[in-house]
């Protein structure tokens, strides 16, 4: 099993032009907030402004994605990086307002003008993670990486990374425009309200991954 599911041909180019449409209206609105944000974090911590690293994208594609840096510079590689939390003593006071409320990201719609990622998508990880996916989580991978996607409105890090993954690949399996325009109107509430879990979504993604497993192991036996 590779990465199967996901939009092919007009569905992948309606998509890709929704991208477009969506990410050149927002950037309008974003490029005054990202300057502010860029100079709240220049006066508290100094430069670099952006914190630019390598990520997999479609198929397992290598890009770099672009955000705000809302950390202290340190030293630690970052696939030996537990996940960070806003409390955490590398973050800085800015740092932690422009996670709260998704501002650090707002440069990845450059990301997306660029072909590496969607409005909507599983975020996208890092390579070494990706070289110890199993058949079933290369699924995600068959569409580009998100901005945001099903797996952060429905929890996102108040869930082990095993249920993201399942919610990403439940999402790659079940896509359509509409569930992209439900996933971008969550999106709101997630920044307004805050991070929950919703049950009923993470048990639907469960049960699929659950049904796929056995689908697999079903084909080798």
């Amino acid at each position: 099993m590779g990465t199967e599911g996901g939009p092919r041909g007009l569905a992948a180019a309606a998509k890709r032009a929704a991208d477009l449409a969506v990410t050149g209206a927002l950037s309008l609105v974003a490029l005054p907030v990202v300057a502010l944000a860029a100079l709240c974090v220049l006066v508290e911590d100094g430069r670099p402004l952006l914190y630019v690293q390598k990520r997999a994208g479609l198929g397992g594609r290598p890009f770099d994605v672009y955000k705000l840096r809302t950390l202290r510079v340190h030293d630690t590689p970052a696939h030996r990086m537990a996940q960070v939390r806003s409390g955490d003593a590398l973050v800085t006071r800015v740092g932690s307002v422009l996670r709260r409320f998704k501002i650090d990201e707002l440069p990845q719609l450059l990301n997306i003008l660029r072909g590496d990622m969607s409005l909507v998508g599983p975020r996208p990880t890092l390579p070494e993670q990706v070289e110890r996916y199993d058949a079933f989580q290369r699924r995600r991978l068959a569409v580009r990486p998100g901005l945001t996607g099903w797996a952060q409105v429905n929890g996102n890090t108040e869930l082990s990374w095993e249920d993201r993954i399942c919610l990403d690949v439940w999402y790659v399996d079940h896509w359509s425009l509409a569930l992209d325009a439900r996933v971008l109107a969550r999106t709101l509430g997630v920044v307004f309200g805050g991070e929950r879990v919703r049950p009923e979504q993470l048990a639907a993604a469960r049960g699929h991954a659950h049904g796929a497993h056995a689908y697999g192991a079903d084909r080798r036996g």
